[in-house]
Formats: C-alpha cells, sequence, structure tokens
C-alpha cells in the first residue's frame, strides 16, 4: 500500500512480494510492514489436464489455503486491509453466470470453483477489512479502463483486461467504499 512520505507528503511506493503462498513461513516474512495485502492466487496450468490429471505444480486448494496462510500471517502482524480476487459466478453470483459458462465450471473447473468458495469463506469470516473483487473472464487486452462494479452481481460483458481488474484492486487497497463487500467486475 502506498503510505505518506516523512517529508514533503510524497508518497512511498508499493512494494510488491512474489513468492509462494503455501508455506506459512514464507508468507509470514513477506508481511512484515505491510500496510494492506492483495491476494491473486491461482492455478496457471491448462485447465483441461489440471481436471483430469490434477495440477503439476499447485496445490489444488492454492486459493483457499493460500490466502488461509495470508489471513494468519495478517493477524500476527497486525495487518487490518485485505483485497481479494476470486472469481465472478463463486457464491452468490453463481446464478448470474450464462449456461456456457456454468458448464466450464461445472466440467472442467469444479475443484478450482469449490476451493474457491472456501477461500471467499475464510475472507468472510477473517475479521478483518476485506473486499472480494469477481471479476469476469480475464483478458490480457491493454484496457485499462475503470471497471464496471456492481455490488449486486451484474455485469456488463463476460470479458476484463487484466490491468481493470488491477486498478479496481489498487483502489480498493486505498479506499473504504468496498469494504466488507463482494463486487463484481465487467
Amino acid at each position: 500500500m502506498r503510505q505518506p512520505g516523512a517529508a514533503h507528503g510524497l508518497v512511498e511506493p508499493v512494494r510488491v512480494v512474489q513468492g509462494d503462498v503455501t508455506p506459512p513461513d514464507d508468507v509470514d516474512a513477506a508481511m512484515s510492514g505491510q500496510d494492506a495485502v492483495v491476494v491473486t492466487v491461482g492455478i496457471r496450468e491448462n485447465p483441461l489436464p489440471v481436471r483430469l490429471l490434477g495440477s503439476r505444480a499447485t496445490p489444488i486448494d492454492v486459493r483457499s489455503s493460500g490466502t488461509a496462510n495470508v489471513i494468519d500471517a495478517m493477524r500476527r502482524h497486525g495487518v487490518g486491509k485485505l483485497v481479494v480476487q476470486s472469481s465472478f459466478g463463486v457464491g452468490d453470483t453463481r446464478g448470474r453466470l450464462p449456461l456456457k459458462w456454468r458448464l466450464i465450471f461445472a466440467l472442467l473447473l469444479a475443484p478450482q470453483i469449490v476451493d474457491t468458495e472456501v477461500q471467499e469463506q475464510r475472507v468472510r469470516a477473517s475479521g478483518l477489512r476485506w473486499v472480494i473483487a469477481q471479476p469476469v473472464a480475464l483478458t490480457d487486452s491493454d484496457d485499462a479502463r475503470v471497471p464496471f462494479a456492481a455490488l449486486d452481481g451484474s455485469v456488463r460483458s463476460m470479458s476484463i483486461s487484466r490491468r481493470s481488474v488491477a486498478r479496481f484492486l489498487a483502489d480498493a487497497v486505498e479506499g473504504a467504499a468496498w469494504d466488507q463487500r463482494v463486487v463484481a467486475l465487467s
């Protein structure tokens, strides 16, 4: 999180920590000095082999177990704000998925969606200030517009650029408008 600097009201840069969210000691070491945490974890492998054979490199429960590690470390270090990227179609937005996406979720992504459901439950029960962002399908577009954000689960399309999502996540860290809310992004 950006913080005002001591001299001349300057803003210090965001400190990005990349690493493995599954070993609790790694997460604990990364937490020192943080004011807020943004969690964007998942499995990067092709979903078909993951569904048929399991993930080669990432635990299938990486979202829920990794987020649990983050929450525990945040509590130990007194970090109060958690922003989590989840997925549209999880929880209350499940019923809003178009048929095509319901089939993809059921046939291809079912174990990962179950893990995302558990992740969201852990975030809600964390006792922290939290925001859960549920973007629709992510693209690599250069579009960095402010996304359409809705508390009622409504969306304007079924794709959004990673840049637009990142913009929302950064804004959610800085402000309180979305605290304790699940926000659909499109």
